[in-house]
């Protein structure tokens, strides 16, 4: 067993890229981001998949100039080259544009080494690339997607999905739960947990030194003072004046509507949604191309493309790498980041605006 890379404050960071679903777009869009010689310089990247499924799309896409550097295992990556570790040998039918078991099973694969590599320091991010929620269902994945399978490999009970382009940052209090159980779900005690891990995240994870957030609303015009609906005088209003307590800068509850129509999100650091598509309409409307899919509250870095297998247009060559360059790229800002703000507070002199959630205790952060 080799042992553990120990990690160096000026060395580029090794980003784990998982293959996700081969029959959507995720080939396309790596091959088309590592074709790029800057990545190279920012990192060291490794696909976790297959250099024969590799090679059947870049022949489909008719891409001849780029090849992947073929390595047994993440630590003998090469940090000049695009490099793709083999996580499984078999022949496999390849049926782009289409939805089948084998492509399932072997998301569940790549993406199972390349946790265990993330776990033992061999990468040191995780990018992910869109799988399929139906057919990567399995007694060894039974989870809603990556978020709560990442959340349970690295023992978080209080994680974030938020969502990230530019200056546009959207945590949602309750992810993927259908629309009739998002009510009976929300309470005051979940919001404030969801407002800490979005706090410390902004802080951490993005260097602003104290962020101001929204919270939405979950009812039609924030409920009317009541005429619409009561969650927001019974549940987020005290939520906000508890977190308020705790020194967040938290304001609320706005409107959804207007509150993105007026581009008032430009006023705040980050914004909590009350649900999926609250605020992801709003997201992909404003960023479709370009946005990033981030955890926060793990004690690892984990991204993804915002978009997903678009099994419409896979195997066509007209996918925009925008949004997986952008991952990459967040991956490794975050990295800086949390290594700089680690090394400032490793100084128990130096006085802090950090409050640790019991996530981070827990992991030694």
């Amino acid at each position: 067993m080799s042992a553990t890379r120990e990690p160096d404050k000026d060395q580029k960071p090794v980003v784990g890229i998982t293959h996700g679903d081969f029959n959507g777009i995720g080939y396309e869009v790596i091959i088309k981001t590592l074709m790029e010689p800057r990545i190279l310089d920012i990192c060291t990247p490794v696909v976790y998949g297959s250099s024969k499924i590799a090679s059947y799309h870049r022949k489909v896409l008719n891409i001849n100039d780029f090849n992947f550097n073929l390595v047994r295992k993440a630590e003998f990556a090469s940090p000049k080259r695009q490099n793709i570790v083999n996580c499984t040998e078999q022949e496999v039918k390849i049926d782009i544009g289409t939805s089948t078991e084998i492509a399932g099973q072997l998301a569940v694969v790549a993406l199972d080494m390349a946790v265990d590599d993330l776990k033992n320091k061999h990468i040191d991010v995780l990018v992910t690339a869109p799988i399929n929620k139906k057919n990567i269902q399995s007694p060894r994945f039974a989870f809603k997607g990556h978020t709560e399978y990442l959340a349970e490999k690295f023992g978080s009970t209080n994680y974030l999905m938020m969502m990230v382009a530019r200056e546009l940052r959207i945590g949602f209090v309750t992810g993927h739960v259908s629309i009739k159980e998002v009510a009976e779900n929300l309470t005051e005690d979940m919001i404030v947990r969801k407002l800490i891990v979005m706090n410390n995240s902004l802080i951490r994870d993005f260097g602003i030194h104290k962020p101001k957030i929204a919270l939405l609303g979950l009812n039609p015009h924030s409920g009317d003072e009541g005429v619409i609906g009561d969650e927001e005088n019974n549940i987020i209003i005290p939520a906000i004046k508890k977190a308020q307590n705790e020194n967040i800068l938290c304001f609320g509850p706005y409107p959804s509507d207007g509150f993105f129509g007026a581009l008032k999100y430009r006023q705040f650091d980050g914004v909590l949604a009350m649900y999926h598509d609250q605020g992801m309409i709003a997201f992909k409307i404003i960023a479709f191309d370009e946005g990033v899919n981030f955890t926060a509250g793990l004690s690892v870095i984990r991204t993804s493309p915002a978009h997903g297998t678009a099994y419409e247009i896979a195997g066509k060559n007209i996918a925009s790498p925008e949004s997986l360059r952008n991952a990459i790229y967040l991956a490794c800002d975050i990295h800086q980041n949390r290594s700089n703000f680690d090394a400032l507070n490793a100084n128990p002199l130096k006085v802090g605006t950090y409050k640790a959630s019991e996530e981070d205790s827990s992991a030694g952060n």
